[in-house]
């Protein structure tokens, strides 16, 4: 397919994210996701019909106006959804990308590992991971993939010497034990191109979404992390 055809369906953009990779990025949100995470935040880009449709092109576009805010470290981020899902799309967005010297990053679960993203990897600087348990029961359950599959996808990563950041939501009563966090450290050190490691607080402002859309949130039962919490696994984490 000639990259001026591609198309992508796009749930959001955002100009300046400060939390979706290093330095300040523009992120692209894209629409559909092939999980179904008990924590998702974004229900409404689970479609991967909806959305409003951009070509690389009118993207990099949008993106070059906020070139000058990138610095060093700044770029494009391509979140979701999942944008495995549309992998073709971003393959050409990041190859615009690069030839406007502009740094890559991918926001995924790695769910997919296939040829066709192995070459959207081929134009990614770094890698936003998802490894949101460190037990396949909890995978199965909560998340509808086996955990063998981003394990999979990181020992790619490692394979081709992309820089990836390990990320997990910490949910009270589900992976906030020190059982899971030293699991995690242990997947870390096994695999070098991992230099940094975040774990995130759970939040339920996203439930405002479910209710529009008449969907059950079914994690609405767990609590918020308290400050405590987060202190200690981290320190953990960094031990």
């Amino acid at each position: 397919m000639e990259g001026s055809s591609i198309v992508g369906n796009i749930h959001s953009l955002q100009s300046l994210g400060t939390v979706d990779g290093p330095g300040i990025r523009y992120v692209v949100f894209t629409q559909g996701c092939n999980l179904r995470c008990g924590c998702c935040h974004n229900p409404d880009t689970w479609d991967v019909k909806g959305g409003t449709q951009y070509t690389p092109s009118e993207i990099l576009e949008k993106i070059k106006r906020y070139k000058t805010y990138f610095g060093k470290d700044g770029g494009i981020t391509v979140s979701g959804g999942e944008p495995l899902l549309q992998s073709e799309f971003v393959t050409e967005l990041f190859r615009v990308a690069k030839e406007d010297g502009i740094n890559t990053c991918l926001d995924t679960s790695g769910s997919i590992l296939n040829d066709s993203v192995r070459k959207l990897l081929s134009y990614t600087d770094r890698v936003l991971l998802d490894i949101k348990y460190t037990t396949d029961e909890m995978y199965r359950e909560y998340v509808g993939c086996s955990l063998e599959s981003p394990l999979r996808f990181l020992d790619y990563l490692d394979e081709c010497k992309i820089p990836v950041t390990l990320r997990q939501v910490i949910i009270p009563g589900l992976n906030d034990n020190d059982e899971n966090i030293i699991k995690l450290k242990e997947i870390a050190d096994a695999h070098a191109c991992v230099d940094k490691v975040e774990l995130l607080p759970f939040k339920k402002v996203c439930k405002v979404k479910y209710d529009n859309m008449g969907l059950e949130f079914h994690f609405e039962k767990y609590p918020v992390p308290d400050n405590d919490t987060m202190i200690k696994l981290n320190i953990l984490l960094n031990t």
